[in-house]
């Protein structure tokens, strides 16, 4: 299921962001400040380039690069 990241509360789209960041392999020796990081993954998702992926079987949510995603969850 895909969920548009308007509808997420400010504080917790951040805090969402900020989750997948500093996941253990996400930053490959990369020592771009936190801040910067999220900001670049925020305007991923406002340019439709990620978009947020929630499994309701696992109840988890990720952030995924729409290249990424299965095409029939995007129609």
């Amino acid at each position: 299921m895909l969920i548009p990241y308007h509808l997420l509360e400010a504080d917790t789209l951040t805090r969402l962001i900020e989750d997948f960041v500093t996941r253990e392999g996400t930053d490959n020796g990369d020592e771009t400040p936190l801040a910067t990081r999220v900001q670049r993954v925020r305007q991923a998702l406002e340019s439709g380039e990620a978009l947020i992926v929630f499994e309701p079987d696992s109840q988890q949510c990720q952030l995924m690069a729409k290249r990424d995603v299965p095409k029939e969850w995007l129609d």
